[in-house]
């Protein structure tokens, strides 16, 4: 669960602590393969359009290019709208606001408050991950300085860094640099402080209960990102739905709520004010894949208002075809 958070809900914030610089995909020669098939919906009213696109918040250059159906939409689009600004996003202050609110207070060291089994996991862990630890800048035992919750998003991203997923060319990254290319006006739907709090109000159960998953998780890591990465590169809507959705209510049930549900009550409002301008521009919505998704997704929460919405993928429609 706690990849499937960092990937597809939440964490534009975390991925931007991991590597705040924006980068554009490297076209090196790759494989030949074909491009994702994108969650993306179109919203309308009578002069308006929003593009809804899910995005996977770290990405391999294989990735690219991306598909006819979001350049398309991507063109359309006068405007963009990420979870985050790009200024914000972009800025070397977030990432230093979300270390100094995981650092423990109370001036004892993590394992002080873990059980003997999280110990031996968390010992193990980094003996064999001290490298990657390095190369985030992050000695291992400074991660006793850290809250828990700190700690299991900081194992959840280096296991991500070594199946070569990249933050640096993720959807929302990737998207950033070309809105500021063709100068497109850009804004976020909420401040990187609203998405921090998300996980610093875990309570103290919460948090230790994310951090005993996200070593359990790193024990199968390759396996687990894997089967994630490869259902969004499918468009699988209906199976990263069941598998994300399905996990985070059982396990997380008030972590849901806040990083799914009531982040995207508040958004609606906001995209409905962009459909209801008396402008005609339309734009582009890149925000994590979970938060379309489903009832609780602001795909349904607009389509209960009223609004026309359509599914736009051209190789769904292929396949159902043959």
């Amino acid at each position: 669960m706690i990849f499937k958070s960092v990937l597809l809900g939440m964490l534009a914030v975390s991925a931007a602590s991991f590597s705040a610089d924006a980068a554009t995909p490297s076209r090196a020669a790759t494989a030949a393969v074909a491009p994702p098939v994108p969650l993306m919906w179109k919203v309308s009213d009578a002069d308006n359009d929003l593009y809804l696109l899910g995005s996977f918040h770290m990405l391999k250059p294989s990735d690219y290019p991306l598909s006819a159906d979001v350049d398309a939409a991507f063109d359309d689009a006068e405007a963009m709208a990420f979870e985050l600004s790009p200024q914000e996003l972009q800025s070397p202050e977030l990432g230093q606001a979300m270390g100094m609110a995981a650092l423990r207070t109370d001036r004892t060291p993590l394992n002080s408050e873990l059980p003997d089994a999280t110990i031996a996991k968390l010992d193990a862990w980094i003996a064999a991950n001290g490298k990657a630890l390095q190369k985030m800048g992050m000695p291992a035992q400074a991660l006793q300085m850290f809250e828990p919750w700190f700690v299991g998003l900081t194992i959840s991203l280096v296991e991500m860094d070594k199946q070569g997923l990249d933050p640096e060319i993720g959807l929302d990254m990737h998207f950033i640099g070309r809105a500021q290319k063709a100068s497109k006006p850009t804004m976020g739907l909420e401040k990187g402080s609203e998405q921090i709090a998300v996980f610093d109000g875990m309570t103290k159960a919460e948090q230790l209960q994310f951090l005993d998953e996200s070593l359990n998780e790193a024990v199968n890591a390759k396996v687990e990102i894997e089967k994630l990465h490869t259902a969004w590169r499918r468009g699988a809507a209906a199976e990263l739905l069941d598998g994300m959705a399905g996990d985070m209510r059982r396990d997380y049930p008030q972590l849901y709520r806040k990083i799914n549900v009531a982040r995207n009550d508040a958004w609606v409002p906001k995209l409905q004010r962009m459909l209801d301008d008396e402008k005609t521009d339309d734009t582009l919505v890149v925000v994590g894949a979970l938060h379309l998704l489903g009832e609780d997704g602001v795909v349904e929460k607009l389509r209960a208002k009223g609004y026309k919405v359509e599914r736009i993928c051209s190789a769904c429609a292929a396949s159902k075809k043959r």
